[in-house]
């Protein structure tokens, strides 16, 4: 059961993003907060594009679903934690104070809602937001259409296998 280890990975990145010291991050050590920041979504991305591939090219043995659901839900809390960092400095946020904030913004930027409670003010912050939609344009989308397209086809091969066989 592959797939219990990494539901277990989910449970374990949202239990990280509680627990770990992300207070440590932000204005008192910019240059280690921007490279974790980077670093982490440019191997998720890789990642992605790693599942998105072997849908493309139809690999037998991938199991692209809950990877791919495990890398966004990843993706969603590492945004979440820059923008909790990014608090932390006077002046780029309004409204984001815990992490709850941190993960209700990113959702809801994800989600193109925009309700305007929590309002990016700073420049930074503004960066990120902006980045955090680009990189759901590209990667988490080209994620999700895979993982429909990998769904579709396994649908399509059963019902040809239960008609013909």
């Amino acid at each position: 059961m592959p797939w219990l280890g990494r539901a277990g990975s989910a449970v374990a990145v949202i239990v990280a993003y509680f627990l770990l010291p992300l207070d440590q991050l932000g204005p008192g050590r910019p240059g280690l907060s921007w490279l974790l920041f980077a670093s982490v979504l440019i191997v998720v991305a890789a990642l992605l594009l790693r599942a998105v591939r072997d849908v493309l090219v139809d690999r037998p043995d991938a199991r692209p679903g809950v990877l791919i659901t495990l890398l966004i839900v990843l993706t969603v809390h590492v945004f979440a934690a820059g923008y909790y960092a990014l608090a932390k400095q006077p002046g780029e946020f309004t409204g984001l104070r815990t992490r709850v904030d941190a993960l209700y913004f990113t959702v809801v930027t994800l989600a193109t809602v925009g309700y305007g409670d929590i309002t990016p003010r700073g420049q930074a912050a503004r960066t990120v937001t902006v980045l955090q939609i680009l990189y759901t344009f590209v990667f988490l989308t080209a994620a999700a259409t895979a993982l429909t397209r990998r769904m579709r086809d396994m649908v399509v091969r059963r019902m040809e296998r239960d008609r013909h066989g």
